[in-house]
């Protein structure tokens, strides 16, 4: 006689374990990807928790490689984020910041490249499409091979090269003569400290001087 009131599929316990094992051992890699794309520490995390939530539900015994499935998954989910925020800005008047995050206290951070992190970079990777955001993070960021990024995009290697070294010149156009690290650091506290203390006048007066040393005026040619 058949338990009607049982689960006709039961969950194995050994699967999900090992699956929720492969997932930590990237999940500070993906959070780097998807914050680094978003510019925002909490979008960050609801992206990896819904990749999470994908690697529960695919057929995982397809998967050649994880690590490989899950930053893909992380990459295509980031740009359609990116997008929808695109949209979402263009009504918005005011000037939008990046929501920075202390990689020293941040775990999930501390295993990754720091220079990506900084206030500045942020802000000049918002001037980047979303593909060519998610190519040059994964070139400069994480050091993926053209060919998977490629893969990962749905591109073309050519292509690939072509997005990386466009947002490396429009980059570089950008940028200001580098401050030093103590700078970048007293930058990036101030703005953390004023943020969470609720204080507007200290947001503001940080997110004016972030916007002063952010970029220098494009020349226009003749």
């Amino acid at each position: 006689m058949v338990d009607s009131g049982g689960d006709p599929h039961p969950v194995d316990t050994n699967d999900l374990e090992e699956a929720a094992a492969v997932f930590t051992s990237v999940r500070p890699r993906l959070f780097g990807i998807a914050y680094r794309m978003l510019s925002s520490a909490a979008e960050a995390e609801d992206l990896v928790q819904e990749v999470w939530l994908r690697w529960q539900t695919c057929d995982r015994d397809a998967v050649i490689d994880p690590a490989a499935f899950l930053a893909t998954t992380t990459t295509r989910l980031a740009i359609n984020a990116l997008q929808s925020a695109r949209v979402r800005r263009e009504t918005y008047l005011g000037p939008w910041l990046p929501e920075p995050v202390d990689p020293g206290a941040d775990l999930n951070l501390a295993a990754e490249r720091s220079e990506a992190l900084k206030l500045a970079a942020l802000l000049l990777l918002e001037k980047l499409t979303p593909s060519g955001r998610a190519a040059y993070v994964l070139r400069e960021a994480f050091d993926y091979p053209y060919a998977e990024i490629a893969d990962i995009l749905q591109s073309t290697e050519p292509a690939v090269r072509q997005l990386v070294s466009r947002a490396r010149r429009d980059i570089a156009s950008e940028r200001r003569t580098p401050a030093g690290a103590a700078a970048h650091r007293r930058l990036l506290t101030t703005f953390i400290a004023a943020a969470r203390s609720g204080d507007m006048t200290a947001v503001e007066q940080a997110a004016a001087m972030t916007v002063r040393q952010r970029v220098r005026p494009r020349r226009r040619s003749c």
